[in-house]
């Protein structure tokens, strides 16, 4: 196979579930609902207001209602930094969780994905406002999601919240601020810390890339800052596995030519929505609360998740402290994807599926 046809070859795999931009994804579920939540005048923990800020969700399956006519079988779905509601609806995701006698089986749950603020449908910097768009953080998507359920979807108790990557991390801030308001979560590829250390890093690498180019001129580029370009494949590779990128590109060559691959995909992104994805998460430390967290949690992880490393212990250390507290960390077949493994639905659904079966119905 030459090295043009083993370079399309490599794209089909789950190595760009957080690379690609959704309106490279996958149609959604068949079933799935599409709606917008407006909610008028919102006001960021930054003091800043946005007179209209738009949440676009996605439902899957049907809402069920007890005597009382409130829904008791609602689950949040929550994405990844670079992702969108649709990154639930990608191959990995669709054919191992939604199906009869699946984890998430929509014949049982009522489904509820929201494209967090920044991302897919929902307002972000590129609709208009570039760098004038008001700062949030992890909080503010809390928040926002919150709103969404209760005022929107008139939810206001859900059997679950599942969250990957950045959904996982906002799935350890929901269960401390709103203990009451679920029967359990599950945090998969995350970790109860601020980000701090490598994770930070490579982090302020891709941020200064976008910052301290002498085209992005304060957000209001014409075209993507080329040093952004040649950073971004920095993301691709901090979120696969050693293993799994030596076999998409096991020659100088075809290395070569993938991270050119990566970085040419840059060209297609909009520089302000990622800074502000990636600044989002300034505000993320669920540290200092977890005792605050009341339902059973599940934290899955990943061996080689170079983004939240297992040789720090985090989770050894913290996890003791949520009182209905446990914790996974699955090491999967080589190649593994690392970080990226949070899109195999077949490697996790089956413990959250016998999470979720376990989990009492709070009152």
């Amino acid at each position: 196979m030459n090295l043009q046809k083993r370079l399309l070859n490599l794209f089909g795999g789950l190595v760009m579930v957080g690379v690609l931009s959704m309106a490279d994804a996958t149609s959604p579920f068949p079933g799935a609902q599409e709606g917008r939540f407006v909610l008028h005048d919102f006001q960021f923990r930054s003091g800043e207001v946005l007179p209209e800020l738009v949440v676009g969700y996605t439902v899957l399956g049907q809402p069920q209602r007890d005597s009382r006519g409130r829904i008791g079988n609602a689950v949040l779905l929550l994405h990844g930094t670079t992702g969108t509601a649709q990154n639930w609806f990608l191959p990995g995701m669709a054919k191992s969780l939604y199906g009869p006698g699946q984890p998430l089986d929509i014949q049982r749950y009522f489904l509820i994905i929201p494209d967090g603020i920044g991302l897919g449908r929902s307002s972000k910097p590129s609709d208009g406002l570039k760098a004038h768009f008001p700062r949030y953080g992890y909080q503010d998507m809390v928040t926002v999601n919150f709103r969404l359920l209760q005022e929107g979807l008139h939810v206001d108790h859900v059997r679950a919240i599942i969250g990957t990557s950045m959904g996982g991390m906002q799935t350890w801030l929901f269960a401390e601020q709103h203990p009451d308001f679920m029967d359990g979560a599950i945090a998969i590829a995350s970790l109860p810390m601020a980000v701090s250390g490598r994770n930070m890093m490579w982090r302020q690498v891709l941020i200064e890339s976008i910052r301290g180019a002498a085209d992005w001129k304060g957000g209001n580029y014409t075209q993507t800052p080329e040093s952004f370009e040649r950073v971004w494949p920095l993301f691709g590779i901090m979120t696969d596995s050693a293993t799994h990128l030596q076999s998409l590109a096991p020659t100088r060559a075809e290395a070569i030519a993938y991270y050119q691959t990566l970085s040419a995909h840059a060209h297609k992104l909009d520089a302000n929505d990622i800074l502000y994805r990636f600044e989002a998460s300034a505000d993320y430390n669920p540290e200092p609360d977890l005792e605050k967290i009341q339902v059973p949690f599940l934290a899955i992880n990943f061996q080689d998740d170079l983004i939240n490393p297992v040789e720090l212990a985090v989770l050894d250390r913290e996890m003791p402290r949520v009182k209905q507290g446990n914790f996974l960390i699955l090491s999967p077949e080589k190649p593994s994807l690392g970080h990226q493994n949070l899109g195999q639905g077949a490697l996790w659904g089956p413990t959250a599926a016998d999470f979720l079966k376990r989990l009492p119905v709070r009152p």
